[in-house]
């Protein structure tokens, strides 16, 4: 099975994906995380996310297409965040397909925009490490000195507002297809993390049995 998790920053996907991965065994890939590593080493790319310019579909698929390869991994994968365009997920469908397989659930969590510019408005990332805490819900420990942590550009109530514009244009009609596609589950994820994952892993359990039952 093959699952497609969407939902905007701070919608607490990479924590619910996290807990799917240790009760089903899936492997987690976060294109957010991928293209923030091949940054380190790719000057073009580099470019591109720090001027907040659009990474073209056909280089973010690239780049998933590749790891996906490289891992020898097509099944029994949790995509987070990826595809998030329509040219993107025909591109994933047309290659996984070739492969032999399919997305086949997509799961969408919700939180309205206020909520998002709340989460996000506060994070704070350690210049001297990189790592990235968040005020609310994963604060520094007491090892930490908090004075020193610092404010992206990124995480202020203006830049988000303006990829939450984006980001709504680009996977609003995404998700209209998806609907045609496979089963697209709506979740609110203004509520606790274990409320979520439970609804999450009946959801997964039922369509396994599904497709189970129809091989």
């Amino acid at each position: 099975m093959i699952i497609l998790l969407l939902g905007p920053q701070g919608s607490g996907k990479g924590t619910q994906a996290k807990l799917l991965v240790t009760k089903f065994g899936f492997y987690y890939l976060s294109a957010g995380d991928l293209m923030r590593e091949i940054n380190k080493t790719n000057p073009e790319l580099r470019d591109m996310m720090s001027k907040g310019i659009f990474v073209p579909d056909e280089m973010t698929f690239g780049f998933i297409v590749k790891h996906l390869e490289e891992k020898v991994i097509f099944d029994n994968v949790i995509l987070d965040g990826f595809p998030r365009s329509i040219k993107q997920y025909e591109l994933m469908k047309d290659w996984l397909s070739k492969k032999g397989t399919k997305i086949s659930l997509c799961i969408n969590l919700e939180i309205p925009e206020e909520e998002t510019i709340r989460r996000l408005s506060a994070r704070r990332m350690d210049p001297e490490t990189g790592k990235i805490y968040n005020l609310i819900t994963d604060p520094p420990g007491d090892d930490v000195d908090q004075s020193k942590l610092v404010q992206r550009e990124d995480d202020k109530p203006e830049s988000i507002k303006k990829r939450l514009g984006w980001t709504k244009s680009i996977t609003g009609p995404l998700l209209e297809l998806l609907k045609q596609d496979m089963d697209l589950l709506n979740i609110n994820g203004e509520r606790p993390v274990l409320e979520i994952q439970k609804d999450l892993v009946a959801a997964i359990e039922e369509k396994l049995k599904n497709e189970a039952g129809s091989n």
